[in-house]
């Protein structure tokens, strides 16, 4: 059995004791109360969870800096096949010296 497959095994045996552990704390709670707490538990970290993405997304997209305008990356493209058009035209005229 190779690394990655003992890791995932390890993985799926936690996930179902800790899925039976969890119905069995709601349904069938040792103590008054417990089931409650496992419920609010679980919804706090749940809002937790996914407040913390939406934060996470908002904070990359206020400290990344925009993109450049396409008239820019247009401009910056003429350049450069012009540049390209220039070096052709420079090795057709080497060519033609050479013949």
């Amino acid at each position: 059995m190779s690394k990655d497959q003992a890791i995932g095994t390890c993985l799926l045996v936690v996930s179902v004791i800790v899925i039976a552990v969890y119905i069995w704390l709601v349904f069938f709670p040792p103590a008054a109360g417990i089931d409650l707490l496992v419920l609010k538990i679980t919804g706090a970290a749940a809002i937790a969870a996914i407040f913390g993405i939406i934060g996470w997304v908002g904070y990359t997209l206020a400290t990344t800096p925009p993109p450049k305008p396409i008239e820019e990356i247009e401009k910056e493209l003429e350049e450069e096949l012009k540049k390209l058009e220039e070096q052709e035209k420079e090795k057709e005229k080497e060519e033609e010296k050479k013949e």
